[in-house]
């Protein structure tokens, strides 16, 4: 095994001998990783940039999220599809970055910056699958770090495997296992929320019931009491309206839970059909213009950058000609 010796050098003069001193001695290569490791997670600690109290809440219900991760490869299925199972209306935007590699950690800062000054979401994915500490090395580089503690955007930081730790796992907001897990994170789960709504159902169905069965025994104690045994023609319609009006409640009370349950279902897919991620996977394109949408032609001139925004992906056009639409009879 290669190490790294680091100490003073002496002449033992009297044999012309050089001495070594040594200081300290570490294993050369991972050693020199862990060493810089601790080293950088000292620095950025002593500074708070992994203060838990600073840490940003994910929000409840988020229409837009950002990734910051490589184009191929597993993690982006494993998000996209976790992520669309638990809410099919939910818009996902990727940036495509190296994560690993000499201009990988540049890359991944750039990335976080652009969602927070040109491209805002609600919620931010940073991450890649295993590999070794050299390999998941962007991911501890101080950069990266410091663009995920200033991301005004909450950060789940998703690298390599549960057993994996980075710099960027202590500054980011919330810390997930795998990709999986940081889309179950970020997204609600909306068979979650109707099993919720069923719950709540039941619940006031039994509680109704009970207060009737109270107010039941009530009646019915009074009815034994000795001033009630006569009239028992004038409370006997009496009771049979009370029975009535029990019924009438539960068949109300149905009705009103089968009403919410049915708006609400309505509402789940009016949100669907409204997200713009279906507008884009039926051949549509959202075009903008330095962050901004583009509506008509009348918003750009000959040689404009713009953003194309596909199903798949996003392009970078110019515009090299302008034909207005002509006005119909």
């Amino acid at each position: 095994m290669k190490v790294v010796l680091t100490g003073t050098v002496s002449v033992y003069e009297r044999d012309g001998l050089y001495q070594l001193y040594v200081e300290q001695m570490i294993p050369e290569g991972t050693g020199e990783l862990a060493l810089a490791f601790e080293q950088l997670k000292k620095k950025l600690e002593a500074e708070g940039l992994f203060d838990i109290s600073k840490k940003k809440v994910l929000p409840p219900f988020p229409k837009r999220i950002g990734i910051v991760t490589s184009q191929s490869g597993a993690v982006l299925r494993d998000i996209f599809h976790v992520s669309k199972r638990r809410w099919p209306s939910i818009q996902l935007v990727l940036y495509p970055v190296q994560v690993q590699g000499d201009d990988a950690a540049t890359q991944i800062a750039k990335g976080i910056t652009f969602f927070n000054r040109a491209f805002p979401v609600d919620v931010l994915i940073v991450g890649r699958g295993g590999g070794s500490m050299e390999d998941l090395w962007a991911f501890n580089e101080e950069c990266v770090v410091r663009a995920i503690y200033e991301s005004d955007i909450p950060v789940i930081s998703a690298v390599g495997h549960e057993t994996d730790v980075t710099l960027s796992d202590f500054a980011s907001d919330v810390r997930a296992a795998t990709p999986s897990q940081a889309a179950e994170l970020a997204v609600p789960d909306h068979y979650e929320l109707l099993r919720y709504v069923r719950v709540i159902k039941t619940r006031l169905r039994e509680q109704a019931r009970r207060c009737m069965d109270t107010k039941r025994l009530k009646l019915n104690a009074c009815l034994g009491h000795t001033l009630f045994r006569t009239p028992e023609m004038l409370l006997a319609a009496r009771r049979e309206r009370l029975d009535r009006t029990m019924e009438q409640f539960d068949a109300l009370l149905e009705k009103n839970m089968q009403a919410k349950q049915h708006r609400l279902e309505l509402a789940l897919k009016k949100l669907d059909m409204l997200s713009p991620a279906q507008v884009l996977m039926r051949g549509y394109a959202m075009v903008e213009r330095d962050g901004t949408s583009v509506t008509s032609v009348r918003d750009v001139v000959c040689g404009s950058l713009l953003s194309l925004c596909m199903k798949d992906g996003r392009l970078a056009v110019r515009v090299d000609s302008i034909q207005p639409a002509e006005r119909t009879m």
